[in-house]
């Protein structure tokens, strides 16, 4: 089962939607097959490991990291490929609430074959945090990076922030980008630092930029299979803007057609200007001095989106923590000082004692360059 988990993890920035998959399957202590899902639409990950197996998969233990589809969608459901293969074991690391009308277990069982689960469930979950968190609960993963000086200050007075942190931590925050589904900001993020919110990878051996801006092509990437060497085009995240009134202006990055983009708006407000036709629009209800962000995540869960990266500035990412709708914070901590006039890491409400303070838990830690990294999770989060 580690084994296929180090296959799912291949797909990490390739699946979307869907969730990452691996599987190996064994027979007598010798592999036989094995396979990950590569990307929607695509044979999922025991197709795959079936066709490495053949023959040799009668009489076998496969080992999945998420219970087998039952359901057909844009591929048969691999339940009946198990049966079809003559499989006598089928061990699941973590079941798939998506797939309760599927009948896979059952239908598994039905045909002899034994079915187990359970076996490194939380780190088959900690690997689909996101479609979890979208299937379970009707929203995305909601991510918030920051990035503070050790003073905890973000910018200066001014508003200038570039750069805080070092450029090792700027391409560390693209790899994070890669394997979001959806990258959200607010429109004074958009008005003060125009952002492109596109992912920006240096080439490798498995992705690099497939793209450049302004070829009037939508960027994507460009996937390289380390198993058959093929290559194949993938789309970026959607880009989220929250934007009430409608005032990105009409030259803003993201509203230059280089990646898909969503702006969330209040109800009556109408587009000023033509550039908007390069984003979808759509109307979200206001909840205070803001939009309401819970629909927008709901909305966001129902177009499909796993992971959200929070991108934004001290007042959106606050309201998202005094919702309660932060699952986990990306934070990059800058050797370095701004002093007392800059600006804050958050806008949180005031406290009245310390057993009301918003409390976090560290769950990495490592060194990025000259910074540091600490991702850490709210005591509410859905991982807890």
């Amino acid at each position: 089962m580690a084994r296929a988990l180090r296959l799912a993890e291949r797909g990490l920035s390739t699946t979307q939607p869907n969730p990452r998959v691996g599987c190996v399957i064994a027979r007598g202590g010798e592999v036989v097959g094995e396979g990950w899902h590569r990307r929607a639409g695509g044979p999922h990950a025991e197709v795959f490991a079936l066709r490495a197996a053949g023959a040799r998969a009668q009489g076998a233990a496969a080992y999945v990291t998420l219970e087998p589809c039952g359901l057909q969608g844009r591929t048969p459901p691999c339940a009946d490929a198990l049966v079809a293969a003559g499989v006598a074991r089928v061990v699941i690391a973590s079941e798939d609430a998506f797939q309760r009308e599927g009948g896979a277990v059952g239908r598994l069982r039905a045909a002899g074959i034994a079915v187990e689960s359970g076996l490194m469930r939380e780190a088959a979950r900690e690997l689909n945090r996101g479609f979890f968190s979208r299937v379970e609960h009707g929203r995305p993963w909601v991510r918030v990076k920051l990035a503070m000086s050790l003073d905890g200050r973000t910018a200066l007075a001014n508003g200038e922030s570039k750069w805080i942190t070092g450029e090792a931590a700027r391409a560390d925050v693209q790899r994070w980008r890669a394997r979001s589904s959806a990258i959200l900001t607010g429109s004074g993020t958009v008005l003060a630092d125009d952002p492109r919110l596109t992912v920006r990878l240096e080439s490798d051996s498995r992705r690099e930029r497939g793209f450049e801006p302004g070829n009037g092509v939508v960027p994507a990437y460009r996937s390289c299979d380390e198993d058959s060497g093929s290559e194949s085009f993938l789309p970026p995240p959607l880009r989220v803007v929250l934007d009430r009134e409608l005032r990105t202006p009409a030259a803003a990055h993201v509203l230059d057609g280089s990646a898909p983009t969503l702006v969330f708006h209040a109800p009556g407000v109408r587009p000023s200007h033509a550039g908007f036709e390069h984003a979808e629009l759509a109307v979200v209800e206001t909840r205070g001095d803001g939009l309401d962000l819970a629909q927008a995540l709901a909305e966001l869960g129902r177009r499909g989106a796993n992971e959200l990266q929070v991108e934004a500035g001290p007042t959106l990412c606050g309201a998202l923590f005094a919702a309660g709708l932060v699952d986990e914070v990306l934070l990059y901590v800058a050797p370095l000082l701004l002093g007392d006039s800059a600006r804050p890491l958050l806008a949180l409400p005031a406290l009245s004692a310390m057993s009301a303070r918003w409390r976090l838990r560290t769950v990495d830690r490592r060194q990025v360059g000259e910074d540091l990294r600490l991702l850490m999770r709210p005591s509410n989060t859905f991982a807890e």
